[in-house]
């Protein structure tokens, strides 16, 4: 995000205390969930994306920022020289006159909307619109491929055809995403990362070539489309050339299996950058409880701040762990607010290193080790005692 300061003395920078207020939503997110909670006005949560050039992606953004506010339009957008990538939510009945706002620039007229799967009301808490290099962070030097030169896109109807075909589909997500829900059959990839995940795809499609067999044409999906635009140009330009994408994502092909009575290849729930963590697309469960094995696929963060690491978790092993992913992340969150701060103080967060559990019988292991500590010395952390007499005298 952009810093400004009083020293800095760029005349494009020089904004008044009053824009910079406008920067952020400076209420504090609890209260502004409690706001939610409250609330009784429905909204609508939708994503969009565009690869456009927008020549000056600051001034853009705090006209973006002034207009969306005033809508009541809560979310992450980011823009940048290349275009604009929306997550958001919407006041329902605010719907038609944001549709009108975004088609009066000239760069987004007509963008199509991607109208969440379940709408709970609680994907975001603020506006924050932010100018970045890229709207993905995919680590690729573009100016090496022709990002323009990208994959057939496909609807839903052609792209379960292709699958019955005998095309290799792929998830262009990241491996956390595809836990809870993919397609039937699809390459799932191990890495954490886009640019890991695009790499490991390559590498992947070059060992069967090297190995003589057959590479029959490839189908891209991710949550809502704008990572296979990438992925598919980069594809290409290694030579992989029969590479096809699912237009609009996970996000649309829900939408379109719904309205033309389809039959969904893809089985689960679909993984969601907001506060909902996921949409459920089918009823099935592909996932297990990564704490204790039992199929399962509800996906959450661990409550202890400086770990915050996604797993799935199922509601017996949350009452057990109280919602965290280990007997001494639940030792440090079950301690007095006031403990936990001091504690905190120091620590970074594992969830800046990795985002998720990936490993469930690593993590059993270190489950029962723990508890075979607890039990010995009361607790996995000997450093609670002098913070707790120094935060907590009268304790």
């Amino acid at each position: 995000m952009l810093l400004v300061d009083g020293r800095n003395s760029l005349p494009s920078l020089r904004l008044s205390l009053r824009a910079l207020g406008n920067e952020r939503n400076i209420q504090p997110t609890d209260a502004l969930r409690a706001q939610l909670d409250r609330g009784t006005v429905a909204r609508t949560t939708l994503s969009f994306y565009r690869y456009v050039h927008l020549a000056d992606p600051l001034l853009l953004r705090n006209s973006l920022f002034t207009t969306w506010e005033a809508m009541g339009v809560l979310g992450r957008i980011y823009l940048a020289k290349e275009g604009v990538n929306a997550q958001l939510s919407v006041p329902t009945n605010m719907f038609q006159a944001f549709r009108d706002a975004v088609d009066v620039q000239a760069e987004f007229n007509g963008v199509p909307f991607k109208i969440a799967v379940e709408e709970e009301g609680t994907s975001f808490s603020k506006l924050i619109i932010k100018v970045r290099p890229k709207i993905v962070a995919d680590g690729l030097a573009d100016e090496a491929y022709d990002t323009t030169n990208v994959g057939e896109h496909l609807d839903a109807t052609t792209f379960n055809r292709r699958i019955e075909e005998g095309a290799l589909v792929i998830d262009m997500r990241n491996n956390y995403e595809c836990m809870i829900g993919h397609f039937e059959g699809a390459y799932l990839p191990k890495a954490d990362t886009f640019r890991g995940a695009i790499e490991e795809v390559k590498e992947v499609m070059t060992l069967r070539q090297r190995q003589g067999e057959g590479l029959p044409e490839v189908l891209l999906y991710c949550t809502g489309g704008i990572r296979c635009e990438k992925a598919s140009a980069y594809l290409r330009h290694h030579g992989f050339s029969n590479v096809g994408q699912l237009h609009g994502g996970i996000i649309d092909y829900a939408r379109q299996i719904k309205a033309e009575g389809l039959t969904s290849k893809y089985k689960g729930q679909n993984f969601v950058f907001d506060g909902r963590l996921a949409e459920r697309i089918t009823d099935d469960v592909v996932s297990t409880c990564t704490q204790c094995g039992t199929p399962n696929d509800r996906i959450t963060n661990c409550k202890q701040h400086c770990c915050n690491l996604l797993l799935v978790q199922c509601d017996a092993c949350a009452t057990k762990y109280a919602n965290c992913c280990s007997p001494g992340c639940r030792e440090i969150h079950t301690l007095p607010e006031e403990v936990q701060k001091q504690w905190r103080k120091g620590r970074g967060s594992a969830s800046a290193k990795s985002k998720a559990i990936t490993d469930p019988e690593a993590l059993r292991d270190l489950i029962r080790h723990e508890e075979e500590l607890l039990s010995i010395n009361g607790t996995l952390h000997p450093e609670l005692t002098s913070i707790s007499a120094s935060t907590l005298p009268n304790s």
